[in-house]
């Protein structure tokens, strides 16, 4: 029956999609929000406002971001990696389905992010190499690491947040390798369609495109020549008014047939020719305001923009980056890196202009200008990803040896069950620290807080939907007219329900929100609720439609060159593949 505070749950459950949607907010903060809203509301006790924090799902998925970053640190992951250009051959079916396996094979217990952080530039690479559009690679891989992580309890962070939903609701925990079963056979076919279908469906570019053609730069750039007559004869572009630099920025200065170390320093002379980056406008003005001459006849693009001491680089912001939610000014990328920030693209649109001010997201690829001997910096950095350039391989052999060995007690005591699951994954977590695989401030460093914060905001909505019985009341007055068709129409509806708000929103508040509802269905169904969970669990983990709705996808958007419209026509064919397959072998696995 529809009460008052069921109707307050239902206007909360309308914002809170509206937040995630939108991202008008962080999804974290969103989640703060919607947390502080219910206990204002008296929907839950302040005893329970802690519930997300103190769940079992919280601390097993801080754990593993742990345990994954020893195995990252130890450079046993990046190692295992470069083994991909030894097996696969010069054919590009064989190049792809071995990429696949491998980025699919680490992601079972690996956390999907920092393998594909890893495999970026080597992809990339690799397949260049091969003299294959980078564009029919970046998709297959980035796909096949969600495949991977699909399998295995602890490869899926909504894995983990299901068996703590069921745990937590009187049913058995899930098992290490319970999900592995459904979990093979969607990866096969999986890796099966992205190897002999997909390449069709792909787009053919290629990463080695003009940089400057890419972030459509051409007009935000110019060479100037210094007249006789120019204010700027025997000055600095560092003494210019600040007003000025903020608008325009000096990338090189030439002088003759040389680029001059240290630009903004040098005095500048008569024939001096000045490499500018500003707005169209802007640009006319400082060049009529300096009496400065247009070099027309000169074409900018990479080569111009690249010389003995600069190169011109691409990189990636991963998730858990300092850099992110931060501004280039805030963060002082310039003194950090070393490289000036030409321009940034997100999700298919580049920015351009007043870069210090934009707030940087993961997934922002970053067009840099950078001094060769600053290059190294970058590559040692975790908190940036260079698409074109392997870092040094670091293996630290006898840590990497007890980083596997601790990864492998985790998983035998977990499947075995001779402790919880939330022991083993503390217990590696902690071995971690303790034999040096990496530091507790790495570890700290590792642990993505904005998941931590999400779950611990967002997961009691989920109490809060079963304690004011809304759940009940959306399972029985959206799902009931269903429940007449037969689970598999049931079933069939929740993966798709699920599979639709996770490409917009992130993918565990997606399972949070739809798992009181299924187990409410399964109540009044009389049936048991572990296929229920099962179907949003895997619809959750595998989102391929959209470029934003999984943290993998985002990170490939820039660099392999797509467009929004790529992940569509590659990804809705495999989600409906998984949901025909998934939804007829569940009962199979899990009977109702």
């Amino acid at each position: 029956m529809l009460n008052f505070d069921i109707i307050l749950m239902l206007t909360i459950l309308a914002v809170t999609m509206v937040l995630f949607v939108s991202e008008k907010l962080r999804p974290d903060v969103a989640a703060l929000v919607v947390l502080t809203a219910l206990l204002l509301l008296g929907l839950l006790q302040p005893q329970q406002a802690l519930y997300g924090f103190a769940n079992q799902a919280t601390a097993i998925i801080a754990a593993m971001f742990i345990i994954s970053a020893g195995l990252v640190r130890t450079g046993l992951i990046d190692w295992l990696a470069r083994r991909v250009d030894t097996g696969a051959g010069r054919s590009r079916i064989r190049f792809i389905l071995v990429l696949c396996l491998t980025t699919a094979l680490l992601s079972t217990f690996i956390v999907n992010a920092a393998v594909v952080a890893i495999f970026i530039p080597i992809s990339v690479i690799l397949a260049e190499k091969r003299k294959i559009p980078i564009s029919f690679v970046l998709i297959p891989m980035a796909f096949a690491s969600q495949l991977g992580g699909a399998c295995t309890l602890i490869g899926s962070s909504t894995h983990i947040l299901m068996n703590a939903l069921a745990v937590e609701n009187g049913r058995p925990a899930f098992g290490m390798f319970e999900f592995t079963p459904l979990g093979a056979i969607i990866a096969a076919a999986g890796i099966l369609y992205l190897v002999l279908l997909a390449r069709k469906l792909l787009p053919r570019r290629k990463g080695a495109f003009q940089k400057i053609d890419k972030y459509r730069l051409a007009d935000y750039l110019s060479e100037l020549s210094l007249t006789g007559n120019s204010p700027l004869l025997g000055k600095r572009w560092s003494e210019l008014e600040k007003k000025a630099r903020q608008d325009i920025q000096l990338i090189r200065l030439i002088r003759g047939n040389t680029a001059v170390s240290k630009a903004a320093q040098t005095v500048m002379q008569e024939g001096d020719v000045l490499l500018v980056h500003g707005d169209a406008g802007r640009l006319m003005q400082v060049k009529d305001e300096f009496k400065l001459q247009t070099r027309a006849d000169v074409k900018i693009d990479d080569k111009s923009m690249t010389a003995d001491d600069f190169k011109l680089i691409e990189a990636v912001i991963p998730p858990r980056s300092i850099l992110e939610g931060r501004t280039l000014e805030g963060s002082d990328f310039r003194r950090r890196f070393g490289c000036l920030v030409l321009a940034v693209q997100r999700r298919g649109k580049v920015l351009r202009l007043r870069l210090d001010r934009i707030r940087l997201q993961a997934g922002d690829a970053l067009l840099l200008q950078c001094p060769h001997d600053e290059i190294g910096r970058i590559l040692r950095s975790q908190d940036l990803v260079m698409t074109e350039e392997m870092s040094e391989l670091h293996l630290r052999k006898n840590r990497a040896l007890i980083a596997l060995a601790l990864l492998g007690a985790v998983v035998t005591l977990s499947a075995l069950q001779v402790i919880p699951i939330l022991t083993a994954a503390l217990l590696g977590a902690v071995g971690m620290i303790v034999t040096g695989c990496l530091t507790a401030e790495e570890a700290y460093q590792s642990i993505n807080w904005q998941v931590i914060f999400l779950l611990g905001g967002i997961l009691p909505l989920g109490l809060a939907m079963q304690q004011t019985g809304t759940a009940q009341w959306l399972a029985d007055t959206v799902m009931r007219p269903l429940m007449g068709l037969g689970p598999y129409v049931l079933l069939v509806t929740l993966y798709l329900l699920t599979a639709l708000l996770t490409e917009g929103m992130s993918n565990m508040a997606a399972a949070v929100l739809l798992a009181p509802i299924a187990l409410s269905m399964a109540a009044a169904l009389g049936v048991s609720p572990r296929p229920f969970l099962v179907v949003i669990s895997f619809a959750a983990s595998t989102s391929f439609a959209t470029p934003i709705g999984f943290q993998t996808n985002t990170m490939i958007y820039a660099p392999g060159g797509y467009r929004f419209t790529d992940f569509t026509r590659v990804g809705l064919p495999l989600n409906l593949l998984f949901c025909l397959i998934v939804c007829l072998l569940v009962q199979v696995f899990w009977p109702l």
